[in-house]
């Protein structure tokens, strides 16, 4: 039995990449689900790609902004009537990858305010709706929360933030809301992105061959979790963060 079927769910960044991965499945599982995107053009043109599968609306917001937050959930309830579920996706990266003595506050500022205020922003206005429906809140971290490569301060400051902000929200809400997290590694992505910046990617047998699953991750492995964790099945589980990356953060590697 399928007990996600009519249940709304809002996914934020849900117009490319992870986020339209997730979008596509929620509807295959027969749930309403509103885009909340900052990109316009990338929203449309999901719009018209996966409105055959279901109930979808979209919401133009930037998630860092609050009063755009608040109208994004607010009209997800006068579509749907509710909200079940709240899936944090949106978030940029530095730009350039900027060493860090070179980073400008105000480049520092956007990546926090998009990844971190941003799911602070969206759980706030969500949490009432939540509430009456015993829904869920997932939000997506990444394997840079626990390792990193250089010049990536902002980015890995934010994915660490948003580890914490899941297991503070989970006590806070405790009984209530469930609240968990999924930090993805390698997921190839290239085709979910808009036309006008879609590229093709040819993934090498060593690309894949690197991880110890054997291969490199699809939008479908973090949905599959997305999904399970905002279903009854997850009941017991609240607080936690779930690494979906082929095993690459448990491989050691010698150069």
């Amino acid at each position: 039995m399928n007990d996600l079927k009519d249940k709304v769910a809002l996914v934020t960044g849900g117009a490319q990449g992870i986020g339209k991965g997730i979008t596509k499945h929620f509807l295959g599982l027969g749930m309403k689900v509103v885009i909340v995107d900052i990109d316009d053009e990338a929203g449309q043109e999901t719009l018209e790609e996966f409105n055959r599968l279901g109930e979808l609306k979209f919401v133009r917001t930037d998630v860092s902004n609050e009063a755009d937050a608040e109208n994004a959930v607010g009209k997800a309830v006068e579509y749907f009537g509710g909200i079940y579920a709240l899936i944090n996706n949106a978030g940029i990266a530095n730009p350039g990858s900027t060493p860090p003595e070179e980073l400008k506050l105000e480049s520092w500022n956007r990546v926090i305010g998009v990844n971190l205020t941003g799911s602070f922003l969206m759980a706030k206005f969500a949490i009432p709706h939540l509430k009456k429906s015993k829904g869920a809140i997932v939000n997506i971290s990444s394997t840079r929360s626990i390792q990193s490569e250089p010049n990536t301060e902002a980015y890995a400051a934010t994915k660490g933030g948003i580890l914490a902000l899941t297991h503070a929200l989970a006590l806070s809400l405790g009984g209530k809301v469930r609240v968990n997290c999924i930090s993805p590694g390698w997921i190839e992505v290239s085709w979910m992105r808009k036309s006008s910046k879609r590229k093709s990617y040819s993934l090498t047998q060593t690309d894949h061959e690197q991880h110890p699953a054997g291969r490199v991750g699809k939008a479908e492995d973090i949905a599959e979790m997305a999904a399970f964790l905002i279903s009854e099945k997850a009941g017991f589980i609240t607080a936690q963060n779930f690494v979906v990356d082929g095993g690459m953060t448990k491989k050691m590697i010698y150069v």
